[in-house]
């Protein structure tokens, strides 16, 4: 099913930076954010779901444990893409434990990189034959993540499924987006203008509203579980903290 070319491990890989949509894109962002932009574009994101399979959306989602991701596919260079975006995202999200695993059965992320040929039958696969029809009308989707939660609302297992064969852009665009949402913030809003996780927004690298979004679920004081109201209480004290590190991170200025 995944016949694409192999190619040798030794063949230079491509940046984000590097591809020239990618580049306009990171010049034009939008960096600077009040506390009421941060804030509403996580809730609408963190809670919720796009696609909703089964079970209560209205709680935090997310990973307690060090998480592990696989790539499995037969495109070297998109596997080593893929393994300098997850070092992308574990240096700017400060309290995440993530790397690449050799091994399937150590990951708690599977990627399945696949030709666009491939997907629907991918997606059949994966969630069964009604379900995938469901998807394919309702999202139509180039790329698509999923993952299973245990009873407390920690994040056990998560499938993302990336085609390998549309071009730098649309890879680097949707394994940012799949691996990102697949950490927890599934549900994409078409009201907050800066978030990859908007349909009408294509990034291609980690932006830095979505950096506030992520430090703000993986920060130790956003739990498992916590409602709405739970979060809202302790979120300004979070929030102050998450700012200082995105801002060291990125360089931002005051």
């Amino acid at each position: 099913m995944m016949a694409a070319l192999l190619l040798p491990l030794t063949a230079p890989q491509l940046r984000a930076g590097d591809i020239p949509s990618v580049a306009a894109r990171q010049r034009a962002e939008k960096k600077s954010f009040t506390d009421a932009e941060i804030t509403e574009g996580f809730f609408k994101t963190a809670f919720g779901a796009e696609y909703h399979l089964a079970g209560r959306v209205d709680r935090i989602r997310k990973y307690d444990t060090p998480v592990r991701v696989f790539a499995d596919g037969r495109r070297a260079d998109r596997k080593a893409q893929l393994a300098k975006i997850v070092t992308d995202i574990g240096a700017k999200i400060q309290h995440l434990d993530i790397a690449m695993s050799e091994s399937g059965e150590d990951a708690n992320i599977h990627v399945k990189l696949v030709r666009d040929r491939d997907l629907y039958h991918t997606i059949s696969e994966a969630y069964g034959s009604e379900r995938a029809h469901e998807i394919k009308t309702s999202l139509d989707p180039q790329c698509l993540s999923g993952f299973r939660k245990n009873d407390a609302y920690e994040i056990e297992h998560s499938d993302v499924i990336l085609t390998v064969d549309n071009g730098d852009f649309v890879f680097l665009d949707c394994a940012y987006e799949e691996l990102l949402q697949s950490l927890g913030p599934i549900n994409d809003t078409s009201t907050v203008p800066w978030t990859m996780f908007n349909d009408n927004v294509s990034m291609g690298f980690f932006d830095v509203y979505d950096q506030y979004i992520l430090n703000l679920l993986y920060d130790p004081r956003i739990k498992a579980g916590m409602t709405f109201a739970e979060v809202k209480a302790v979120l300004p004290e979070v929030l102050a903290d998450v700012r200082a590190f995105v801002k060291k991170t990125n360089n931002l200025l005051d």
